[in-house]
């Protein structure tokens, strides 16, 4: 179910590319996560947890230009996450659904593109809700499909619907409960929740369409050989991810955050 250990199969760690296919997202979407953290207060004497840190380009920003005194960064294969100036980063490589794991205790603990590909969503965000200190932060981010449904041009409607369905069935993804974000949020006894969705530019030459081209070709033989698609319709679908005729919205990502009460 677990496609390989949380999508291996389909997405190999060393596979060629694999790590400008991660960056591509963060370009698309470090500038909303960013200015969200700083509208948090994020700042000098905050302790940060990271969750699927990825690149670390999150984490990097937390320590060298909000300028956090500790920042963690945790994920199952943290090779790619690339050092900060200062000894203020350090990583940590554990999976996420051990109940055992323990990091501590966080002002801010931040979770980006990770829960939406574990069946056992809830059980970890409890768990991550558990690491957040009294008067910290919990912000949590997953991608949320309000667009597909929606678009006029057949092939890019039917490769991403295509590429959803093999990732719930490999992975195990579901983006269908994200709105629920907020009331999770307080039934967790969090206060000031708030969140926010942005939808980023499907143009051309912009990150987001970079990284769902660099995605769909990662997974062409999983798109094709299982029959969601057509080897025809993904080729259309890519092409018009490079055309001049493009004129589609991407699907986008929610942003849910909350304060554990306390000093």
């Amino acid at each position: 179910m677990d496609g390989g250990h949380y999508g291996e199969d389909l997405f190999p760690p060393d596979r060629s590319g694999e790590a400008e296919r991660i960056d591509y997202g963060a370009l698309a979407y470090d500038a909303v996560s960013r200015a969200r953290l700083a509208a948090l207060g994020v700042g000098p004497g905050w302790r940060c947890l990271d969750v699927g840190a990825g690149t670390g380009t999150i984490s990097r920003w937390l320590a060298e230009e909000a300028g956090a005194d500790e920042v963690l960064a945790l994920d199952r294969d943290p090779r790619f996450v690339r050092p900060a100036q200062d000894s203020r980063l350090r990583t940590m490589a554990a999976d996420i659904t051990d109940p055992a794991l323990d990091p501590g205790r966080f002002d801010l603990v931040h979770c980006r593109f990770v829960l939406m590909h574990l069946p056992q969503h809830a059980e970890v965000l409890a768990r991550l809700a558990g690491w957040v200190a009294p008067g910290g932060r919990l912000v949590v981010g997953d991608a949320l499909d309000l667009t597909t449904a929606g678009s006029p041009h057949t092939a890019y409607r039917r490769a991403m619907e295509a590429m959803w369905r093999v990732l719930r069935d490999t992975i195990g993804t579901d983006i269908t409960w994200m709105t629920d974000y907020p009331h999770i949020l307080s039934r967790l006894g969090f206060a000031d929740v708030g969140a926010e969705v942005v939808l980023p530019p499907l143009t051309v030459d912009a990150p987001i369409t970079a990284f769902w081209r660099t995605t769909w070709l990662s997974m062409r033989e999983a798109l094709v050989s299982g029959g969601a698609l057509t080897a025809g319709e993904l080729d259309d679908a890519l092409d018009y991810l490079s055309s001049p005729s493009l004129a589609d919205l991407s699907p986008g990502m929610i942003t849910a955050w909350g304060r554990r009460p306390g000093p």
